[in-house]
Protein backbone atom coordinates (compact mmCIF):
# COMPACT_ATOMS: atom_id res chain seq x y z
CA UNK A 1 0.00 0.00 0.00
CA UNK A 2 1.63 3.25 -1.10
CA UNK A 3 -0.62 5.89 1.40
CA UNK A 4 0.25 9.13 2.32
CA UNK A 5 -0.99 8.69 5.68
CA UNK A 6 1.41 9.61 8.88
CA UNK A 7 -0.06 6.99 11.51
CA UNK A 8 -0.45 7.73 15.30
CA UNK A 9 1.68 6.27 17.63
CA UNK A 10 3.83 4.28 14.80
CA UNK A 11 7.50 4.11 13.61
CA UNK A 12 6.50 4.43 9.92
CA UNK A 13 10.12 2.67 8.68
CA UNK A 14 9.87 -0.38 10.91
CA UNK A 15 6.22 -1.36 10.82
CA UNK A 16 3.88 -3.32 8.84
CA UNK A 17 1.78 -2.03 6.38
CA UNK A 18 -1.88 -1.33 8.37
CA UNK A 19 -4.74 -3.35 7.21
CA UNK A 20 -7.71 -2.08 5.45
CA UNK A 21 -10.98 -2.07 6.78
CA UNK A 22 -13.58 -2.35 5.15
CA UNK A 23 -16.58 -2.85 7.34
CA UNK A 24 -17.17 -3.44 11.31
CA UNK A 25 -19.83 -5.40 12.87
CA UNK A 26 -20.46 -5.39 17.05
CA UNK A 27 -17.35 -7.18 17.65
CA UNK A 28 -16.04 -8.16 14.95
CA UNK A 29 -13.61 -6.06 11.89
CA UNK A 30 -14.14 -7.39 8.33
CA UNK A 31 -10.97 -6.85 6.30
CA UNK A 32 -10.37 -6.18 2.38
CA UNK A 33 -9.50 -9.80 1.94
CA UNK A 34 -12.38 -10.82 4.23
CA UNK A 35 -10.49 -12.13 6.98
CA UNK A 36 -12.34 -11.21 10.06
CA UNK A 37 -10.59 -9.80 13.79
CA UNK A 38 -12.38 -9.68 16.97
CA UNK A 39 -11.65 -6.08 18.06
CA UNK A 40 -11.43 -6.84 21.60
CA UNK A 41 -9.86 -3.63 22.76
CA UNK A 42 -13.22 -1.38 21.54
CA UNK A 43 -10.93 0.32 18.94
CA UNK A 44 -8.75 2.35 20.97
CA UNK A 45 -11.51 1.92 23.78
CA UNK A 46 -14.10 4.02 21.99
CA UNK A 47 -16.27 1.79 20.58
CA UNK A 48 -18.61 0.37 23.42
CA UNK A 49 -21.48 -0.35 21.61
CA UNK A 50 -19.85 -2.51 19.14
CA UNK A 51 -19.53 -1.64 15.21
CA UNK A 52 -22.26 -0.28 12.91
CA UNK A 53 -24.74 -0.12 15.97
CA UNK A 54 -28.18 0.70 14.41
CA UNK A 55 -29.56 2.78 17.29
CA UNK A 56 -26.07 4.63 16.84
CA UNK A 57 -26.52 4.82 12.88
CA UNK A 58 -29.87 5.66 13.20
CA UNK A 59 -29.38 8.93 15.15
CA UNK A 60 -26.83 9.70 13.03
CA UNK A 61 -28.99 9.72 10.06
CA UNK A 62 -31.62 10.95 11.49
CA UNK A 63 -30.05 14.54 12.79
CA UNK A 64 -27.84 15.03 9.82
CA UNK A 65 -31.10 15.77 7.65
CA UNK A 66 -31.78 18.24 10.22
CA UNK A 67 -28.50 20.16 10.87
CA UNK A 68 -25.23 18.86 10.59
CA UNK A 69 -23.42 22.21 12.36
CA UNK A 70 -23.56 25.38 13.77
CA UNK A 71 -21.28 27.74 15.64
CA UNK A 72 -21.63 27.53 19.42
CA UNK A 73 -21.02 30.62 20.40
CA UNK A 74 -24.74 32.61 20.66
CA UNK A 75 -26.17 29.48 19.36
CA UNK A 76 -27.31 25.86 20.81
CA UNK A 77 -29.29 23.63 19.92
CA UNK A 78 -31.44 20.77 21.28
CA UNK A 79 -28.99 16.95 20.83
CA UNK A 80 -26.07 19.17 22.71
CA UNK A 81 -29.07 21.19 25.37
CA UNK A 82 -30.55 17.09 25.70
CA UNK A 83 -27.27 15.27 26.18
CA UNK A 84 -25.76 17.96 28.71
CA UNK A 85 -29.31 17.45 30.87
CA UNK A 86 -28.73 13.54 30.46
CA UNK A 87 -25.37 13.81 31.63
CA UNK A 88 -26.34 15.71 34.77
CA UNK A 89 -28.91 13.16 35.71
CA UNK A 90 -26.12 10.37 35.73
CA UNK A 91 -23.63 12.38 37.73
CA UNK A 92 -23.08 13.43 41.22
CA UNK A 93 -25.50 16.66 42.17
CA UNK A 94 -22.60 18.59 42.72
CA UNK A 95 -21.52 18.21 38.80
CA UNK A 96 -24.09 21.24 36.97
CA UNK A 97 -21.71 22.72 34.15
CA UNK A 98 -20.87 21.36 30.88
CA UNK A 99 -18.07 22.37 28.42
CA UNK A 100 -18.34 20.92 25.15
CA UNK A 101 -15.01 20.36 23.38
CA UNK A 102 -13.30 17.68 20.62
CA UNK A 103 -11.52 14.66 22.44
CA UNK A 104 -9.65 13.76 25.29
CA UNK A 105 -6.67 15.67 24.99
CA UNK A 106 -9.01 18.87 24.65
CA UNK A 107 -11.34 17.93 27.75
CA UNK A 108 -7.95 17.88 29.61
CA UNK A 109 -6.52 21.38 28.24
CA UNK A 110 -10.03 22.85 29.19
CA UNK A 111 -9.81 21.64 32.78
CA UNK A 112 -6.59 22.40 33.14
CA UNK A 113 -7.08 26.27 32.34
CA UNK A 114 -10.26 26.27 34.04
CA UNK A 115 -9.04 25.00 37.17
CA UNK A 116 -6.13 27.58 36.78
CA UNK A 117 -8.27 30.56 35.55
CA UNK A 118 -10.32 29.75 38.88
CA UNK A 119 -8.10 30.61 41.56
CA UNK A 120 -7.05 33.49 39.39
CA UNK A 121 -10.43 34.92 39.21
CA UNK A 122 -10.56 34.01 43.24
CA UNK A 123 -7.19 36.37 43.53
CA UNK A 124 -5.23 33.55 44.10
CA UNK A 125 -2.17 33.28 42.37
CA UNK A 126 -1.86 29.23 42.33
CA UNK A 127 0.94 27.74 40.43
CA UNK A 128 1.68 23.51 40.89
CA UNK A 129 -0.61 20.72 39.85
CA UNK A 130 -0.30 17.40 41.90
CA UNK A 131 -0.41 14.51 39.27
CA UNK A 132 0.64 11.07 39.08
CA UNK A 133 3.31 8.53 37.85
CA UNK A 134 2.49 6.56 35.20
CA UNK A 135 -0.54 9.02 34.41
CA UNK A 136 -1.63 9.87 30.59
CA UNK A 137 -4.20 12.30 29.78
CA UNK A 138 -3.17 13.28 26.31
CA UNK A 139 -0.97 14.00 23.75
CA UNK A 140 -1.22 18.24 23.54
CA UNK A 141 1.28 20.03 25.80
CA UNK A 142 -0.74 20.96 28.74
CA UNK A 143 -2.21 16.88 28.92
CA UNK A 144 1.65 15.56 28.20
CA UNK A 145 3.02 18.13 31.30
CA UNK A 146 0.45 16.49 33.52
CA UNK A 147 1.62 12.69 32.20
CA UNK A 148 5.45 13.92 32.19
CA UNK A 149 5.96 10.74 34.11
CA UNK A 150 5.46 9.05 30.15
CA UNK A 151 8.74 7.97 29.03
CA UNK A 152 7.10 8.99 25.00
CA UNK A 153 7.43 12.80 26.32
CA UNK A 154 11.27 13.26 26.46
CA UNK A 155 11.28 15.28 23.46
CA UNK A 156 9.02 17.61 24.62
CA UNK A 157 10.26 18.23 27.93
CA UNK A 158 11.45 21.63 27.07
CA UNK A 159 7.80 22.46 26.19
CA UNK A 160 6.51 21.35 29.11
CA UNK A 161 5.58 22.70 32.54
CA UNK A 162 6.48 21.15 35.57
CA UNK A 163 3.99 18.91 38.10
CA UNK A 164 4.08 17.83 42.03
CA UNK A 165 4.46 13.97 40.93
CA UNK A 166 3.61 11.30 43.42
CA UNK A 167 3.57 7.76 43.05
CA UNK A 168 0.03 5.79 42.29
CA UNK A 169 -0.79 3.12 44.91
CA UNK A 170 -1.53 0.27 41.95
CA UNK A 171 -2.31 -3.12 43.04
CA UNK A 172 -2.93 -6.26 41.59
CA UNK A 173 -4.53 -9.69 42.94
CA UNK A 174 -2.32 -10.88 45.84
CA UNK A 175 -0.89 -7.56 46.58
CA UNK A 176 -0.31 -7.67 50.64
CA UNK A 177 1.11 -4.22 50.34
CA UNK A 178 -1.64 -1.75 49.58
CA UNK A 179 -2.61 -0.25 52.41
CA UNK A 180 1.18 0.91 53.33
CA UNK A 181 1.26 1.84 49.79
CA UNK A 182 -1.72 4.25 49.99
CA UNK A 183 -0.81 5.68 53.01
CA UNK A 184 2.72 6.83 51.96
CA UNK A 185 1.06 8.24 48.44
CA UNK A 186 -1.83 10.44 51.00
CA UNK A 187 1.39 11.53 53.11
CA UNK A 188 3.41 12.54 50.39
CA UNK A 189 0.40 14.53 48.86
CA UNK A 190 -0.95 16.33 52.18
CA UNK A 191 2.65 17.44 52.05
CA UNK A 192 2.49 18.96 49.67
CA UNK A 193 -0.85 20.24 49.73
CA UNK A 194 0.71 22.14 52.96
CA UNK A 195 2.59 24.60 50.21
CA UNK A 196 -1.21 26.36 49.89
CA UNK A 197 0.41 27.03 46.01
CA UNK A 198 -2.37 23.63 44.84
CA UNK A 199 -4.37 24.61 41.83
CA UNK A 200 -5.38 20.86 42.03
CA UNK A 201 -4.73 17.23 42.08
CA UNK A 202 -5.00 15.32 38.15
CA UNK A 203 -6.00 11.53 38.58
CA UNK A 204 -7.31 9.29 36.30
CA UNK A 205 -9.90 7.26 38.50
CA UNK A 206 -9.32 3.76 39.33
CA UNK A 207 -7.32 2.93 36.17
CA UNK A 208 -4.64 4.32 34.42
CA UNK A 209 -5.10 3.56 30.94
CA UNK A 210 -1.98 3.87 28.50
CA UNK A 211 0.12 3.95 31.59
CA UNK A 212 -0.37 0.08 31.53
CA UNK A 213 -3.89 -0.74 33.13
CA UNK A 214 -1.83 0.13 36.71
CA UNK A 215 -5.71 -0.11 38.71
CA UNK A 216 -6.09 1.60 42.25
CA UNK A 217 -8.99 1.22 45.05
CA UNK A 218 -11.94 3.01 45.22
CA UNK A 219 -11.37 3.96 48.84
CA UNK A 220 -8.30 5.67 48.06
CA UNK A 221 -9.73 8.08 45.88
CA UNK A 222 -12.43 8.30 48.71
CA UNK A 223 -9.54 9.46 50.78
CA UNK A 224 -8.27 11.58 47.99
CA UNK A 225 -11.21 13.97 47.87
CA UNK A 226 -11.44 14.17 51.44
CA UNK A 227 -8.07 15.16 52.06
CA UNK A 228 -8.43 17.74 48.83
CA UNK A 229 -11.44 18.78 50.24
CA UNK A 230 -9.81 19.44 53.66
CA UNK A 231 -6.81 21.62 51.68
CA UNK A 232 -9.33 23.25 49.61
CA UNK A 233 -7.89 22.40 46.40
CA UNK A 234 -9.59 20.82 43.27
CA UNK A 235 -9.95 17.77 42.26
CA UNK A 236 -9.93 16.67 38.77
CA UNK A 237 -10.99 13.30 37.30
CA UNK A 238 -9.53 12.35 33.77
CA UNK A 239 -12.54 9.87 33.17
CA UNK A 240 -11.56 10.26 29.03
CA UNK A 241 -11.86 6.62 29.15
CA UNK A 242 -12.77 4.81 32.89
CA UNK A 243 -16.19 6.58 32.18
CA UNK A 244 -19.76 5.04 30.36
CA UNK A 245 -19.61 2.03 31.78
CA UNK A 246 -15.87 0.98 31.66
CA UNK A 247 -15.83 0.55 35.20
CA UNK A 248 -18.87 -1.48 36.12
CA UNK A 249 -20.38 1.72 37.29
CA UNK A 250 -21.24 4.69 34.93
CA UNK A 251 -18.87 6.29 35.77
CA UNK A 252 -15.75 5.83 38.37
CA UNK A 253 -16.66 8.58 40.54
CA UNK A 254 -19.63 6.62 41.34
CA UNK A 255 -17.87 3.79 42.00
CA UNK A 256 -15.61 5.34 44.56
CA UNK A 257 -18.44 7.50 45.72
CA UNK A 258 -15.90 10.62 45.74
CA UNK A 259 -17.34 13.72 43.54
CA UNK A 260 -14.18 15.80 41.27
CA UNK A 261 -14.69 19.50 41.76
CA UNK A 262 -13.92 18.97 37.44
CA UNK A 263 -14.54 15.37 35.65
CA UNK A 264 -13.32 14.77 31.80
CA UNK A 265 -15.65 12.78 29.86
CA UNK A 266 -14.90 11.69 26.03
CA UNK A 267 -14.15 8.04 24.02
CA UNK A 268 -17.26 6.32 25.01
CA UNK A 269 -19.66 9.41 25.03
CA UNK A 270 -20.56 9.45 21.31
CA UNK A 271 -20.70 5.71 21.30
CA UNK A 272 -17.29 5.56 19.71
CA UNK A 273 -19.33 7.02 16.61
CA UNK A 274 -17.49 10.66 16.56
CA UNK A 275 -14.96 13.03 18.54
CA UNK A 276 -16.96 14.87 21.49
CA UNK A 277 -15.79 15.39 24.66
CA UNK A 278 -17.36 17.68 27.62
CA UNK A 279 -15.50 18.89 30.71
CA UNK A 280 -18.33 19.14 33.60
CA UNK A 281 -17.91 21.30 36.88
CA UNK A 282 -19.56 22.20 39.89
CA UNK A 283 -21.59 25.08 40.54
CA UNK A 284 -18.87 26.66 43.14
CA UNK A 285 -16.38 26.66 39.97
CA UNK A 286 -18.63 27.81 37.35
CA UNK A 287 -19.11 30.59 39.61
CA UNK A 288 -15.95 32.09 39.25
CA UNK A 289 -16.19 32.65 36.00
CA UNK A 290 -19.77 34.18 36.14
CA UNK A 291 -19.16 37.98 36.50
CA UNK A 292 -19.90 41.27 35.11
CA UNK A 293 -16.65 42.15 33.94
CA UNK A 294 -16.24 40.58 30.83
CA UNK A 295 -12.06 39.16 31.33
CA UNK A 296 -13.43 36.89 34.35
CA UNK A 297 -15.12 34.49 31.24
CA UNK A 298 -13.73 31.12 30.63
CA UNK A 299 -11.89 32.12 26.85
CA UNK A 300 -12.06 28.75 25.15
CA UNK A 301 -13.28 27.20 22.25
CA UNK A 302 -13.55 24.70 19.42
CA UNK A 303 -14.74 25.01 15.74
CA UNK A 304 -16.78 22.17 16.36
CA UNK A 305 -17.81 22.53 19.61
CA UNK A 306 -21.37 21.13 20.59
CA UNK A 307 -21.69 19.40 16.84
CA UNK A 308 -24.81 18.32 16.71
CA UNK A 309 -23.98 15.09 14.96
CA UNK A 310 -21.84 14.08 17.43
CA UNK A 311 -24.36 15.05 20.44
CA UNK A 312 -26.71 13.12 18.49
CA UNK A 313 -24.81 9.77 18.76
CA UNK A 314 -24.12 10.63 22.69
CA UNK A 315 -27.80 10.87 23.60
CA UNK A 316 -28.31 8.11 21.93
CA UNK A 317 -25.79 6.16 23.32
CA UNK A 318 -26.29 6.97 26.77
CA UNK A 319 -30.12 6.04 26.36
CA UNK A 320 -28.33 2.29 25.58
CA UNK A 321 -26.11 2.69 28.72
CA UNK A 322 -29.51 3.53 31.06
CA UNK A 323 -31.52 1.27 29.28
CA UNK A 324 -29.03 -1.95 29.35
CA UNK A 325 -27.16 -1.20 32.41
CA UNK A 326 -26.43 -5.07 32.60
CA UNK A 327 -24.41 -4.91 29.20
CA UNK A 328 -21.21 -3.85 31.10
CA UNK A 329 -21.59 -5.06 34.54
CA UNK A 330 -21.51 -8.58 33.68
CA UNK A 331 -18.43 -8.60 32.10
CA UNK A 332 -16.29 -8.56 35.34
CA UNK A 333 -17.72 -12.24 36.57
CA UNK A 334 -16.81 -13.23 33.12
CA UNK A 335 -13.48 -11.91 32.87
CA UNK A 336 -12.40 -13.44 36.25
CA UNK A 337 -14.22 -16.73 34.69
CA UNK A 338 -12.09 -16.73 32.10
CA UNK A 339 -8.93 -15.90 33.91
CA UNK A 340 -9.74 -18.74 36.13
CA UNK A 341 -10.17 -21.01 33.48
CA UNK A 342 -7.70 -20.26 31.12
CA UNK A 343 -4.47 -17.77 33.17
CA UNK A 344 -4.32 -17.25 36.71
CA UNK A 345 -1.73 -20.47 36.80
CA UNK A 346 0.19 -19.62 33.61
CA UNK A 347 3.78 -19.27 34.06
CA UNK A 348 4.21 -16.18 31.50
CA UNK A 349 1.82 -14.02 33.67
CA UNK A 350 1.27 -12.24 36.83
CA UNK A 351 0.31 -9.10 38.51
CA UNK A 352 -3.53 -9.76 37.12
CA UNK A 353 -6.36 -7.22 38.16
CA UNK A 354 -9.86 -6.56 36.92
CA UNK A 355 -11.74 -3.22 36.95
CA UNK A 356 -15.26 -3.79 35.22
CA UNK A 357 -14.99 -4.26 31.45
CA UNK A 358 -10.93 -4.13 31.74
CA UNK A 359 -8.75 -6.98 32.83
CA UNK A 360 -4.35 -6.62 32.56
CA UNK A 361 -1.93 -8.79 33.52
CA UNK A 362 1.89 -7.92 33.08
CA UNK A 363 3.77 -10.77 30.83
CA UNK A 364 7.21 -11.98 32.31
CA UNK A 365 10.36 -11.40 30.05
CA UNK A 366 13.89 -11.42 30.28
CA UNK A 367 13.82 -7.47 29.76
CA UNK A 368 12.97 -4.16 31.67
CA UNK A 369 9.21 -3.61 32.31
CA UNK A 370 7.87 -0.38 30.15
CA UNK A 371 6.68 0.43 26.84
CA UNK A 372 9.22 -0.39 24.55
CA UNK A 373 9.26 -3.80 25.46
CA UNK A 374 9.77 -6.19 22.45
CA UNK A 375 7.17 -8.37 23.74
CA UNK A 376 4.41 -6.00 22.78
CA UNK A 377 4.70 -5.90 18.78
CA UNK A 378 5.55 -9.80 18.61
CA UNK A 379 2.15 -10.78 20.33
CA UNK A 380 0.49 -8.06 18.64
CA UNK A 381 1.48 -9.90 15.03
CA UNK A 382 0.79 -13.48 16.62
CA UNK A 383 -2.26 -12.40 17.75
CA UNK A 384 -3.67 -10.29 14.51
CA UNK A 385 -2.52 -13.66 12.54
CA UNK A 386 -4.88 -15.53 14.54
CA UNK A 387 -7.93 -13.15 13.81
CA UNK A 388 -7.71 -10.72 17.17
CA UNK A 389 -6.89 -7.18 18.08
CA UNK A 390 -5.39 -7.16 20.96
CA UNK A 391 -2.55 -4.17 21.40
CA UNK A 392 -0.75 -4.69 24.40
CA UNK A 393 1.08 -1.87 26.20
CA UNK A 394 4.65 -3.06 26.29
CA UNK A 395 4.77 -6.05 28.50
CA UNK A 396 1.15 -5.37 29.80
CA UNK A 397 -1.35 -7.06 28.41
CA UNK A 398 -5.47 -6.62 28.52
CA UNK A 399 -8.76 -6.82 26.91
CA UNK A 400 -11.24 -4.07 27.28
CA UNK A 401 -13.76 -5.69 24.62
CA UNK A 402 -17.37 -3.77 23.45
CA UNK A 403 -19.89 -4.76 25.92
CA UNK A 404 -21.85 -6.45 22.80
CA UNK A 405 -19.68 -9.03 23.27
CA UNK A 406 -20.90 -12.59 23.72
CA UNK A 407 -19.98 -15.12 26.22
CA UNK A 408 -18.25 -17.25 23.48
CA UNK A 409 -16.64 -14.24 21.78
CA UNK A 410 -15.21 -13.48 25.21
CA UNK A 411 -13.65 -17.16 25.76
CA UNK A 412 -12.36 -16.94 22.46
CA UNK A 413 -9.94 -14.08 23.64
CA UNK A 414 -8.68 -15.77 26.66
CA UNK A 415 -8.10 -19.10 24.77
CA UNK A 416 -6.12 -17.30 22.14
CA UNK A 417 -4.06 -15.61 25.08
CA UNK A 418 -3.39 -18.67 26.22
CA UNK A 419 -2.26 -20.37 22.91
CA UNK A 420 -0.28 -17.89 21.36
CA UNK A 421 1.61 -17.19 24.67
CA UNK A 422 2.51 -21.48 24.99
CA UNK A 423 4.20 -20.89 21.55
CA UNK A 424 6.44 -18.49 22.51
Amino acid sequence: MNSPIWRPFTQMKTTPEPLKVKRGQGVWLELEDDRRILDCISSWWVTIHGHSHPVLAEALYQQAQQLEHVIFAGFTHDPAEKLAQKLLTQLPSELTRVFFSDNGSTAIEVALKMAYQYWRNLGENRTTFITFEGGYHGDTIGAMSIGAGSTWWQKFRDLMFETALVPFPETYQGDMEIERKEAEVLEAIEQLLKQQNIIGIFIEPLIQGAGGMRMCRPQFLKNLQILAAHFKVLLIYDEVMTGFGRTGELFACLKSAATPDIICLSKGLSGGCLPLSVTIATEAVYQAFYHDDPTQAFYHGHSYTGNPLACATGVASLGLLTQNPEAYQRLESLHWKFLDRYLLDHSRLKQFRVCGTIVAMEVKTNEESGYFNAISPLLRAKFLEAGFLLRPLGDTLYIMPPYCITEDELESIYEVIDRVLKSL
